[in-house]
């Protein structure tokens, strides 16, 4: 009997060390997975907090709670099940499928450019929004974060499979849920803070001792200033993440002469600067995939508007 309760408690052991195991593996996939797809976390911050501009400063919290949850459904109940189908039915499909999500980023961000240098007028925008009552426009700008929430968290959830497609079913569903939520968290974590920010600094402005009233009005500021940065800083982390996946799945078919002119360009660039050689080399890498994102982008939008005039 003392013998089986040995060898009982040698199989708990043995069954521990496997889960911790595998825990730590999924914790590792889970920091790597979420490294590759900074470039949308980046874009999905700065995309968000538009959707809180224009409405009441009460409602700003509720509605990125709104949009939380909607990017949490996305990801945990409709993208995780699609994801791990594909992996285990239809891997072949995961690049292609990464390809048109990064054709489609590369539209937005040529999109972003092409209204910045004049070619959208937003004072029509705004006035359709004035004929709009409070409750209805909030739905609306709730369901348009979500809507473009779905697009970002498809890519993550697609970058983050095409890391973990070697693993076992139950390793990727882990590593899937738990990328899903990390980022989500972190990504409207983030987004709250910043578009609370400059209520945080009048409040500090007002009633904060000394030195704190001036550091509230430089939040107060400064915020705007930040929220347009962030806005520039998207459109290129846009351009870039979906330049960079379209030219990773061209070389995954076998067209390997845009990514290898691009590794030969940026490995040039560094060498002549040697202090700086990796920085120099991302920072030239990332600008020719975020040029071919523009040139990608611009074709889309073409065969888009052409697509939308056949349709009237």
């Amino acid at each position: 009997m003392a013998t089986g309760l040995i060898a009982l408690l040698d199989d708990i052991a043995a069954i521990a060390k496997l889960a911790a195991a595998s825990l730590d593996d999924v914790a590792a996939q889970t920091a790597k997975a979420s490294a590759k797809a900074a470039g949308v976390v980046i874009d999905d911050t700065a995309v968000t907090p538009a959707y809180v501009i224009g409405l009441s400063p009460k409602r700003e919290l509720p509605i990125i709670w709104r949009i939380t949850l909607g990017s949490l459904r996305n990801k945990l109940i409709f993208l995780l099940p699609i994801c791990l189908l594909l992996g285990y039915f239809a891997p072949a499909l995961i690049t292609p499928l990464l390809m048109v999500g990064g054709a489609y980023l590369c539209f937005e961000g040529a999109e972003k450019l092409h209204e910045y240098f004049g070619g959208h007028d937003h004072s029509v925008d705004e006035a359709a929004a004035a004929t709009i009552d409070a409750a209805e426009l909030e739905t609306q700008k709730v369901n348009g974060a979500i809507r473009t929430d779905f697009i970002l968290s498809a890519e993550i959830m697609a970058l983050t499979l095409a890391g973990v497609s070697t693993s076992d079913l139950y390793t990727q569903a882990a590593v899937l849920a738990a990328v899903g939520i990390l980022i989500t968290v972190a990504v409207y974590g983030v987004v709250a803070f910043i578009v609370k920010a400059d209520d945080i600094g009048l409040h500090l402005a007002e009633n904060g001792p000394g030195f704190m009233k001036s550091f509230g009005r430089g939040l107060v500021k400064g915020v705007p200033v930040f929220l347009t940065w962030l806005a520039a800083i998207g459109t290129a982390a846009m351009l870039w993440v979906g330049g960079s996946i379209i030219i990773h799945g061209l070389a995954a078919f076998g067209l390997h002469q845009p990514e290898h002119f691009i590794e030969h360009a940026a490995e040039v660039a560094a060498n002549a600067i040697p202090a700086g050689h990796g920085a120099v080399n991302w920072l030239v890498s990332a600008l020719f995939q975020a040029l071919l994102g523009i040139a990608v982008g611009a074709v889309v939008i073409v065969f888009y508007r052409v697509w939308k005039s056949l349709r009237k």
